[in-house]
């Protein structure tokens, strides 16, 4: 047993002392020199976290065997906070900016954190001197980068994702539990985060690299969803639409890889059978991006400032109730139909979903294996695939109108034709 193993003591003074080094060296480097320089360097800001961390040892008695006292770490936060503030109203550089100083007291706090909570203090340690040692891209990126617009647009995603979805309850009506507000909001802040993600990497990388990009990362959330804002930024930017297609499709790659990690983690056996439909799936939808991407010499390559709104919310809502009103449909008919074959059902949950089609396939698979009986789940897959296919063929074409969708079906077409293919071959 290692010495910080058999004494917790000496993990919480180390964790304190590399706490007060991290954000002391960053705090030297911007102090400045001469009588206007700031006033806590690299020992100050190491010895007060070195402090805090020997109150809150002796405060629970882990320094001497005598009880323990809550005054010492107090007592401690309090003459930091005098000395603060003494330096602030002494302060000759005329800078109103209080950064080093609150530094210095979020020092103190760590070092009394690292006693009980070693990993959490050295953790929030780090934090804290990426954020003072990015002041200028910091600055930069609030002042001249971000927009107003795109301020309001983050403020609100935030409120609807950390304010409104927690309060919604998450249950439906006994008639009709599809209805769930919970989920149907989920939906909503789901199809915002992809927006504004594409609206992201439009600005990072360029219309023609960024979208393409960012349809296939935005897949692994929901690629009907992708599919639907892809298609509704293609409207709205008719220049981009070629980029547009490209990611709505590579978004179908990772639909594939979903569906394979999902049929892992119920059987890994299963990879075996699903091997060849999901790699002709995935093969058919790379090459119809990666085709439409290489012809695409309308869309501007360099990074460029677009729409300055990151998301649509009418159009948010409105996909969100979409998807709502066929999880409903779907529902009813299996619920409306108890005697209906399993291959219906799982074909009928691919409309709203691929991957509950395909983990239900999963599902059925193992029980029925464990009941000694056959089922074809590369067939069950693939037949909620091609539902869901259908789906968001339906998700573009009313995002996207008719332009965007013929630019989707032919990839869309062959993504079905290499997954069947597939099934054929593996079976």
């Amino acid at each position: 047993m290692s010495a910080l193993e058999s004494d917790p003591r000496m993990l919480a003074l180390l964790v304190s002392l590399g706490i007060g080094l991290l954000i002391g060296i960053e705090r030297e480097r911007s102090k400045g020199t001469g009588p206007t320089r700031a006033f806590a360097g690299v020992r100050t800001f190491t010895i007060v976290a070195l402090t805090g961390c020997l109150a809150q040892l002796a405060d629970s008695g882990a320094l001497v065997p005598v009880a323990s006292s809550p005054w010492l770490a107090p007592i401690g936060a309090a003459v930091v906070g005098a000395l603060i503030a003494v330096a602030y109203w002494r302060d000759r550089s005329h800078d109103p900016g209080i950064t080093t100083e609150l530094a210095l007291f979020i020092t103190y706090v760590l070092g009394v954190t690292a006693v009980a909570r070693p990993a959490v203090a050295a953790g929030a340690g780090v934090v804290v001197a990426m954020l003072l040692a990015s002041r200028h891209p910091l600055h930069r990126f609030s002042r001249d980068l971000l927009s107003g617009e795109e301020l309001r647009n983050g403020l609100l995603l935030a409120g609807a994702a950390l304010v409104v979805l927690p309060l919604l309850p998450d249950r439906g009506p006994h008639w009709a539990p599809a209805l769930n507000p919970h989920r149907v909001w989920r939906l909503v802040v789901v199809v915002l985060m992809l927006q504004a993600a594409g609206h992201v990497a439009l600005r990072i990388f360029g219309a023609r690299s960024g979208l393409a990009l960012s349809g296939f990362f935005s897949g692994f959330v929901s690629s009907t969803a992708t599919m639907a804002a892809m298609g509704h930024r293609a409207r709205l930017h008719a220049a981009g639409a070629p980029a547009c297609a490209s990611g709505a499709l590579l978004s179908n790659v990772a639909t594939m890889i979903q569906l394979a990690v999902l049929a892992a983690l119920v059987n890994p056996d299963l990879l075996r059978t699903l091997a060849w439909p999901l790699v002709g799936g995935a093969a058919g939808a790379v090459i119809a991006a990666l085709f439409g991407w290489r012809r695409d010499h309308e869309t501007p390559a360099k990074a460029e400032r677009p729409h300055p709104a990151a998301f649509q919310p009418l159009h948010a809502l409105g996909f969100a109730a979409l998807m709502t009103g066929v999880t409903a449909l779907v529902s009813w008919l299996q619920g409306s139909a108890g005697a209906l074959a399993a291959t219906a059902s799982i074909a009928l949950a691919g409309f709203a979903d691929a991957h509950a089609a395909g983990t239900a396939a999963f599902n059925l698979a193992a029980e029925q294996a464990a009941n000694a009986n056959g089922v074809d789940v590369a067939l069950l897959t693939m037949l909620g695939v091609t539902t869901n296919t259908l789906s968001k063929g339906v998700a573009a074409s009313v995002a996207g109108g008719a332009a965007f969708m013929r630019r989707v079906a032919p990839g869309l077409a062959l993504l079905l034709a290499g997954g069947w293919l597939g099934w054929w071959l593996g079976s």
